[in-house]
């Protein structure tokens, strides 16, 4: 099974970097530790723990509800704008679909994107530009002025 990490930034673009991922459950730990010791050498002084959480709802969210008749992959990617970083999590699912639930409190499940809601400065679905759904969040002051 082949994954891939682009962590090399273009100078044209603020993307520092990607990856894609199967969607099944031993992608969600590797997201997380991919994504760790690829943004480590930026030095953010944001929460990586935080970050990693957060990609970790979305990259579950992607492979539960991502949907497609043809082999697909979750494409994660992430940005400096500026102060800021912001992370992108790609599916093929339908963007219209992505809502903020209110789980009880006896439900297994529904909290990921409250869970985002809260630590991020601000959240975003629609339309990927591969086709499908992207999920994003941002981390406000994630680096120095």
């Amino acid at each position: 099974m082949a994954y891939t990490i682009d962590r090399y930034p273009s100078g044209e673009s603020p993307r520092l970097g990607a990856m894609t991922l199967h969607p099944v459950a031993e992608s969600v730990p590797r997201a997380r530790r991919w994504f760790r010791k690829f943004i480590a050498p930026y030095n953010p002084v944001c929460s990586i723990d935080d970050c990693a959480l957060m990609i970790s709802e979305l990259v579950t969210n992607a492979i539960v509800y991502g949907q497609s008749d043809e082999t697909w992959l979750v494409r994660v990617e992430w940005f400096r704008d500026g102060t800021s970083l912001r992370i992108e999590v790609h599916n093929p699912g339908f963007p219209a679909s992505v809502q903020l639930r209110c789980p009880d409190a006896a439900d297994a499940h529904g909290r990921g994107l409250l869970l985002v809601d809260a630590i991020a400065d601000s959240w975003h679905s629609g339309p990927s530009c591969f086709g499908g759904t992207v999920v994003s969040f941002v981390v406000a002051d994630a680096w120095p002025v």
